[in-house]
């Protein structure tokens, strides 16, 4: 089994570039693992836990807010709304939005739009609370 190119990038940086030796991303019809020479595929992904397996290492963790990932043979593209590596989670900043976010949707003054932002700004900082718990150094 060989390796295959993968690159993170965010509306800010690029968050992770490397080859690896699996993938697995939260695709908007469910978890789905990718190897190398994987049939070329573009889908789109939920919020969710972005699991990196590279040999020999310790997996590497990503939490991230919707997005896009292009699959070709040899290499994946993941395009993300919001991405953070594991240990790099703000753990006060995450929970500063998830008690904002709540406290907005609990208000029950938010139009239709405002509280869709605000449901998903919330399932955004639920999981990256989940993840820095989990996996944070």
């Amino acid at each position: 089994m060989g390796t295959i190119r993968l690159d993170i990038v965010t509306v800010e940086r690029e968050l992770f570039s490397d080859d690896v030796d699996m993938v697995v991303a939260p695709g908007s019809e469910g978890v789905m693992g990718i190897l190398s020479n994987h049939v070329p595929l573009l889908t789109s992904l939920n919020v969710g836990e972005l699991v990196v397996h590279k040999k020999g290492q310790e997996d590497i963790i990503f939490a991230i807010g919707d997005g896009f990932m292009d699959v070709q043979p040899c290499h994946v593209t993941i395009l993300a709304d919001v991405a953070e590596q594991a240990n790099e989670i703000n753990m006060e900043r995450a929970k500063a939005a998830h008690d904002k976010a709540e406290k907005a949707i609990a208000s029950g003054s938010l139009s239709a739009g405002k509280l869709r932002r605000a449901e998903a700004s919330l399932k955004r900082a639920s999981l990256r609370m989940k993840v820095a718990e989990k996996y944070g150094k």
